[in-house]
């Protein structure tokens, strides 16, 4: 057994014994709580129901049991308990992967990588701008030959990522084979600090700003504040904002960005079990003088519900797309002294107008289904790369929300 666990495990199960021999004050330290006293689960009888039920996995269990997953369970189990699957544990590894993905920054080389199973064949499918990789050289649909001097088809590439994530490579060599080079050729690249780019625009025809927000992290109100701007440079008349299969994300950062467009006023309010109210308001400064579209569909979740639930209360854009997915709550994050941590809903959230919209959604203005007939979309990336023509008759959604903008372009200038 983890000596740290067993120490966890008989304190927690001898809670009468720990009384006796060290005090109440001190299993109150250890545990936060006063044995058989008040409305606590942790409490001598089921600490030692626990270590029951380990003794008898330890005694009789056909595999072998590593004790720290053992333990990690018993905690996942408590809040599985609740029955949300907004809330959970996460393990010490677990919250530094959480916190990546909501910092929207980890350290890597900047590339997704793709591996067919049959072959082991590694393709890069993305290269990040402004990464080691790209500034090695490294272009999507490239083939990563070799990394060091072993063939990269005998390894695996989630492997390869968590190595290089969690700092065991100093610098790593990549073999590339490039479509049209008849020689491979080899990178030196050093892990670094690699902002995710979730936040992506273009200039459409007859001036229209087209951007897209994959997600709501640390870094997108910066990316969509660039993005925004050299849109406007470039005379931008009317904006079309893609919030479709956005999964959400940090509620600083939907309010940092909108308020970047939004008039003064409120853009969302949150109210606790106990009624307690918390407002995120905007200063008004910079608010949006063109006409807007937001596209939206039902994977829009959580965050990207709160912008376009404000732009839509505000009345400063039309919503296009379909329902959206209807989470109206929020997750706090709790962290533990041990580098753990756990996530509990601990509010629901309102609209400007006071509609809490968990478990309906917020309707569009003009709603357009995706076609039965037509393949899911993945991500708006997809096809917001073809060129202008190829986009919009792929995309019906897109195609209604440029009619619908260029409409609105033509009213402000009459």
């Amino acid at each position: 057994m983890n000596s740290n666990t067993k120490i966890w495990l008989s304190g927690f199960a001898g809670g009468a014994a720990v009384v006796l021999a060290l005090g109440i004050g001190s299993f109150y330290i250890q545990y936060g709580t006063l044995p058989f006293v008040g409305d606590s689960v942790v409490t001598g009888e089921t600490g030692e129901k626990a270590a029951k039920i380990e003794r008898i996995i330890e005694n009789n269990y056909l595999e072998d049991v590593d004790e720290k997953t053992l333990a990690e369970g018993m905690y996942a189990g408590m809040m599985a308990s609740l029955g949300d699957k907004y809330s959970g544990y996460y393990s010490e590894d677990d919250y530094k992967k959480l916190k990546e993905s909501s910092e929207g920054k980890y350290t890597g080389i900047g590339l997704v990588m793709e591996q067919n199973r049959e072959t082991g064949k590694i393709t890069v499918a993305q290269c990040y701008a402004g990464s080691p990789a790209a500034e090695a050289g490294i272009q999507a649909g490239d083939e990563i030959y070799k990394i060091g001097e072993q063939l990269a088809a005998e390894l695996d590439v989630t492997d390869i990522s968590n190595q290089i994530r969690n700092g065991g490579t100093k610098e790593i060599e990549l073999t590339i084979k490039r479509e049209g080079l008849e020689e491979t050729f080899t990178v030196t690249i050093v892990p670094d600090t690699v902002e995710i780019p979730v936040v992506s625009s273009r200039m459409l025809e007859n001036s229209v700003g087209y951007l897209q927000i994959a997600e709501f992290t640390d870094g997108t109100s910066e990316q969509f504040r660039t993005a925004y701007q050299e849109l406007q440079v470039e005379n931008m008349k009317g904006m079309i904002i893609d919030l479709r299969n956005n999964p959400g994300g940090l509620l600083d950062a939907v309010c940092d960005t909108l308020d970047q467009i939004l008039p003064e006023g409120l853009i969302v309010y949150t109210e606790d079990k106990y009624g307690k109210r918390e407002e995120h308001t905007c200063e008004g400064e910079t608010p949006i003088e063109i006409p807007l579209v937001v596209l939206v569909n039902g994977e829009s979740a959580s965050a990207a519900e709160i912008f376009a639930g404000a732009v839509k209360d505000h009345g400063i854009a039309e919503l296009v797309g379909t329902t959206t997915f209807g989470k109206g709550i929020v997750q706090k994050i709790y962290t533990l002294s041990d580098g753990s941590a756990v996530k509990l809903t601990v509010s629901k959230y309102y609209t400007p107008n006071g509609i809490n919209i968990h478990g309906t959604g917020i309707e569009p203005d003009i709603k357009v289904e995706w076609p039965e007939d037509q393949e899911e979309l993945v991500s708006p990336s997809e096809v917001n790369e073809l060129s202008f023509a190829e986009w919009i008759q792929k995309d019906n959604q897109m195609k209604r929300a440029w009619e619908v903008i260029i409409s609105m372009v033509a009213e402000e200038e009459e």
